[in-house]
């Protein structure tokens, strides 16, 4: 049974204030939230395996494994940096307040519809 013009429009007002609402949900439900995790991790990992190699050099002194070992965790950092920004990029878009304000209107302006038609057909 197909919905109808009006359902639609209520069913995308919900989806919008939804996704005004809890990006992380959406996020979640689009599976991108999965993807921003590893590449997070592998930053970490990135940053703190530079640390290594970069320690490893010093101990060795050896000033070229040094010079790779920083270059490894300034890689690691960037990435970093570029994976937060990225998630916070996710939660931003129209405030939560107005989501819901219109997300209330919505609402109750089709329950209104709906006890008018009742009402008077």
């Amino acid at each position: 049974m197909a919905l109808s013009d009006r359902e639609q429009r209520l069913l995308a007002e919900m989806e919008e204030a939804l996704s005004a609402d809890d990006p992380r949900l959406v996020s979640t439900l689009n599976g991108t939230t999965s993807r921003l995790s590893a590449s997070i991790g592998i930053a970490i990992a990135a940053l703190l395996g530079g640390f290594a190699i970069l320690f490893a050099g010093l101990i060795a002194q050896l000033t070229l494994v040094g010079v790779a070992g920083f270059l490894v965790a300034l890689v690691g950092v960037i990435l970093l940096i570029n994976g937060l920004t990225s998630r916070t990029k996710l939660g931003q878009g129209r405030s939560p307040k107005r989501a819901r304000r219109s997300f209330t209107q919505g609402f109750t302006k089709g329950m209104e519809d709906r006890w008018d038609q009742r009402n008077n057909g």
